[in-house]
């Protein structure tokens, strides 16, 4: 509880690296007092709010050795464990840590049973690392139990499942497989839903999963053009950047291009912007849209 106070400086945090208290507190989340091992990931979670804690983590081997409290009988525990894990997955090499730990079969998995407040940390835990490798939450089923979580009555999860969808679209497998599961449909009804996150991730989904042709066939007959258009007005510049993008994907197409010509003068409204990304996105959609053969 002392050393819980002290980390939050992260000068104390450094001093306490250095000192090893590491891989003490790995030792200590096998604790059998449950209240031990809530402090001990409350100190972990507080050190990996600094840099210094993040490389330390990666160092020391800490990843594995919190995963052991993947299946812990405290909500608080797990709860502080995923934090932890979340923060650390926030940067580039924390999240090929988690991978290379073979953590990611088992995130995907608890999905399934645990609370919602552990479900969202998972899922941006999942965000973070699909980023750097996307194979083994596709191999876990990562796409279908994803699809479900589109569903969810929590706006929160919603918008973080769209969020890991739109990272685990980008290679090719993770197209296919989207494609495979019939995703687009959840996709194009998330497009309407009443947050902006919500639907810039869909959006931003849709827009990677129709880089394919038989995603862009299966998005355009999913009415995913008549439900992205209003979005180009969004007053969120996210929103109406992922839009246009995913309709200049959808006018690649023959039946996409013909759908959108008459709707040329609202992207040529869009090349004013305020946001230069998304006068620039505007500019190649009317480019893509108005392209002849």
């Amino acid at each position: 509880m002392a050393l819980a106070d002290l980390v939050h400086d992260p000068e104390h945090a450094y001093l306490a690296i250095r000192l090893g208290f590491l891989d003490t507190l790995k030792k200590l989340l096998s604790d059998e007092d449950s209240t031990v091992r809530r402090k001990t990931t409350e100190v972990l979670y507080l050190m990996v709010t600094h840099n210094v804690g993040r490389t330390g983590f990666l160092e020391h081997g800490v990843i594995p050795a919190l995963a052991k409290l993947l299946n812990d009988p405290v909500d608080i525990c797990r709860w502080n464990m995923h934090y932890a894990l979340k923060l650390v997955s926030e940067l580039p090499a924390g999240a090929v840590g988690i991978v290379e730990s073979a953590l990611i079969p088992s995130l995907v998995l608890k999905l399934k049973t645990e609370l919602d407040d552990i479900q969202g940390l998972i899922l941006e835990t999942l965000a973070g690392c699909l980023r750097v490798e996307a194979f083994e939450a596709l191999a876990s089923g990562a796409v279908g139990i994803l699809k479900e979580k589109l569903g969810h009555p929590s706006v929160a999860i919603r918008s973080k499942a769209a969020q890991a969808l739109l990272a685990i679209s980008v290679p090719l497998e993770g197209k296919k497989m989207v494609l495979q599961e019939d995703v687009f449909p959840d996709l194009v009804l998330l497009l309407e839903d009443e947050d902006a996150e919500v639907r810039a991730n869909a959006a931003g989904a849709l827009m990677y999963a129709a880089v394919t042709t038989p995603g862009k066939y299966a998005a355009i007959q999913a009415d995913a053009i008549n439900t992205l258009l209003p979005l180009i007005k969004e007053e969120k510049s996210k929103v109406r950047l992922y839009a246009i993008k995913a309709l200049t994907m959808l006018a690649e197409a023959p039946e996409g291009r013909r759908a959108l010509l008459p709707h040329v003068a609202e992207f040529r409204e869009r090349m004013n912007d305020a946001n230069p990304a998304v006068k620039k996105a505007a500019q190649i959609a009317v480019e893509v849209i108005e392209w002849k053969p």
